[in-house]
């Protein structure tokens, strides 16, 4: 009975991921328009980010503008990842692997960017030390609402940032690992059995994610209604949109394609078609984002006022509010 379902699979279902060239040939008239058309899509994406960074370096300080540089690149990076992944499908590891390390530092340059918009690590602390910070935050602590606000300090903000620190470097080094024993044909993503290595490196590397992600979203629960007039709420949404797509999506469509539920199509099996149709559904989502943005990072804005500032303005006002009721 085996023999007989083993002689109904084609061969090429079981194969590794084609070649570059294997793949052209395939291509049809429709399937050639498309991919020519995600290629063009990722050529503009890469193209508007150079812009951005010429627009970035002229008109914004050091250190502001290499922050802004990372995280604003995530989107056309992993674009132009996935674009060299859908050509050559045996380059996923490596594409795959690229865009997540690039990622991975920039969820770190998020933490950078929200300490360097109120003026640098020794404003941040003057602004908020003593200040009870709320923890029960996501990814970790959103439903434990009963857990104590810890006041701000130097220690408590070295460990935050610490927390974040550890997966752009754990996952690089990792990720490292992976390629190594991949080429050694040691790691398989297929492979779920206990002696498999990805059955480990793998849930690591989510729990690093989830450590990582936790500091992140207490950092700016606690700092964003400050940060409004600079769009730092739309920023952080797109960077959880680009975790979701890049991290989660991809995750859901591998699992589906090991098992089977993304059907095997010659000469792509279906955990390679699987991998193709994420590359290509990155390329456009990417996309989108390069483009919002163009309308958030390409712009200029003045210093963010400190406290002294805001208690003076208060005060004007409330001197004003009081001659007026007074003439009144």
């Amino acid at each position: 009975m085996e023999e007989t379902l083993n002689s109904t699979i084609d061969p090429a279902c079981l194969q590794e991921p084609p070649l570059a060239m294997d793949v052209i040939k395939q291509l049809d008239v429709l399937g050639l328009c498309l991919y020519s058309m995600l290629t063009l899509m990722s050529c503009i994406s890469l193209l508007l980010y150079l812009e951005q960074c010429a627009y970035l370096y002229r008109n914004l300080p050091n250190p502001k503008k290499t922050t802004l540089m990372w995280i604003s690149g995530a989107a056309p990076v992993i674009s132009t990842m996935a674009c060299f992944g859908m050509w050559i499908p045996r380059a996923v590891m490596f594409t795959d692997m690229t865009s997540n390390c690039y990622f991975a530092v920039v969820v770190y340059k998020v933490v950078v960017l929200i300490v360097q918009e109120f003026g640098g690590t020794g404003a941040f602390l003057k602004r908020f030390s003593g200040k009870p910070f709320k923890v029960s935050t996501g990814p970790c602590c959103c439903c434990c609402l009963c857990l104590p606000r810890v006041p701000m300090s130097r220690r408590w903000f070295f460990f935050l940032k610490l927390g974040v620190l550890q997966y752009a470097i754990l996952k690089t080094v990792l990720s490292i690992l992976c390629i190594v024993l991949w080429t050694n044909g040691n790691f398989d993503l297929s492979d779920l059995e206990i002696t498999g290595t990805a059955i480990w490196i793998n849930p690591f590397i989510g729990v690093l994610t989830i450590i990582s992600l936790w500091p992140v979203a207490i950092i700016f629960m606690n700092t964003n209604s400050f940060l409004r007039d600079i769009k730092i709420v739309p920023k952080y949404a797109l960077y959880q949109l680009i975790l979701v797509l890049s991290q989660l999506q991809t995750s859901i469509i591998n699992i589906l394609a090991l098992d089977g539920t993304i059907a095997c199509a010659p000469p792509f099996s279906s955990q390679a078609r699987g991998s193709m149709l994420s590359q290509q559904m990155m390329i456009m989502e990417m996309f989108i984002i390069t483009l919002i943005n163009q309308s958030l990072y390409r712009r200029t804005y003045d210093k963010l006022p400190s406290d002294v500032d805001d208690n003076e303005n208060n005060a004007e006002v409330a001197l004003q509010a009081a001659h007026v009721e007074h003439d009144v």
